[in-house]
Parts: structure tokens; sequence; C-alpha cells
């Protein structure tokens, strides 16, 4: 009896051990849910407030369009390095120089940020030109890691579908091979030529063998003659 009730008290807190871990788990699950919500909220207003600046006159109009350029460009490579490195390893090293890139970007649009407050346009106007040739420097590095990744990718995928369409054509061949052999009459004629052999009666010799007189329809049979 005491085995018992320790096996149930293990099982028992065994349950719970689970439970807490699933509880934990699904927590996690969802504040990172909430997180990833929370921040792409934050980077659709702040994409949104940028674009109603590039109304404004002056270096404000300029400062947003750098921040939004960059921004652009560095999300659609980081989702698309993202999106291929799980089927292409060799993305590796790529998504590992984009992280390089990065810290570059962040540092240019924290700048570019600073400069939207800043009182002295003279100042802004100074520190425009390097600005400007630094984003444009991560930019154009961004999108050739991106494009060149996806020029990767679809050339994968041409070379597979042109490797498939050559074991196509072969298997279509293949399948067509009946066409060049000769063909065997159909089972129901070789069937009903085998059944016709046997129905057929023996024929009956066209000369009647010596010895042997002919025996017609007509003819009466003989009486047999008398022993006395």
């Amino acid at each position: 009896m005491e085995v018992v009730l320790v096996i149930v008290a293990l099982l028992f807190v065994a349950f719970l051990v689970l439970g807490a871990y699933a509880t934990v788990k699904a927590v996690g699950a969802a504040k990172r849910g909430v997180d990833r919500t929370v921040a792409q909220a934050r980077r659709t207003v702040e994409d949104t407030t940028l674009r109603a600046k590039t109304f404004q006159p002056g270096a404000a109009s300029e400062l947003a369009q750098l921040r939004l350029r960059l921004r652009t460009s560095m999300r659609a490579t980081q989702d698309a390095l993202h999106a291929r490195v799980a089927e292409d390893a060799s993305l590796q090293e790529s998504v590992g120089l984009f992280e390089r890139l990065s810290a570059h970007g962040h540092e240019v649009d924290a700048e570019l940020k600073r400069l939207e407050s800043e009182p002295d346009k003279a100042h802004v106007a100074r520190l425009l030109p390097e600005l400007r040739a630094r984003t444009e420097q991560i930019t154009n590095s961004a999108d050739a890691l991106r494009h060149a990744a996806r020029d990767r990718a679809t050339r994968f995928a041409g070379d597979d579908l042109d490797s498939l369409s050559t074991q196509i054509d072969l298997e279509a061949g293949a399948l067509r091979h009946w066409t060049t052999e000769p063909t065997e009459p159909p089972r129901a004629a070789r069937q009903a030529s085998r059944d016709a052999g046997p129905a057929q009666e023996p024929s009956k010799p066209a000369i009647t063998p010596p010895g042997v007189r002919p025996v017609y329809p007509w003819q009466k049979k003989p009486r047999p003659e008398s022993t006395t």
C-alpha cells in the first residue's frame, strides 16, 4: 500500500512540474508574440511619421527621406536573408556580414534622428553630406546582399527545374516505349483462336482405303447367312 501511495505522489509531482513547465512556455510564447506585435506597431508608427516629415521643407525632409531609405533597405535585407538561411547554410556568412552592417546602420539612423531635433540648421547642413554618403554606402551594401541572395535562390530553383524537366522527359519517353514494339493480338482474339481448334471436326479422307466398301445411307443392311 505504501508503494502505491509513493507512486501516486510521484505522479502528482510530475504532473505539477509538467504543468508549470507548459505554463512557463506558454507565457513566454505569448510574451514574445506581444513583443513582436508591439515592435511592429512601433515601426509602423515611426515609418508613418517619417513619411509625413518628407513633405516638410528644408533639411527635415531630407533627414526623413534618408532614414526611410535606410530602414526600408535594412529591413528588407534582413527578412530576405533570414528567410533563406534555413534552406541554404552558405548564407550564414552573409548573415554575419549583415549583422556587422546593421551596427553601422543603427549608428547612422541614430545620428539622423538626433539631427531632427537640432535647432542649429547650419550645423545640420554641414553634417548632411557625410551622413548622406554613409547612408548611401550602407543601403548599397544591404541591397547587394539581398539581391545576391535572391539571385542565388532563383538560380538554384532554375537548375532544379531544368533537372526535373529532363527527368520527366526521360520518363515520358520510357512510358511511350510500347509504341516502338510489335503489338500482339488482343487476349480475346488469342483465346478465341485456341477455343476454335478443339471445336473443329477431323476431316474425312477423300479416298476410301483398299478393301473397305463404302456404305451409303440408302443401302439395306445385309441379312446374316443361315447356318442350316
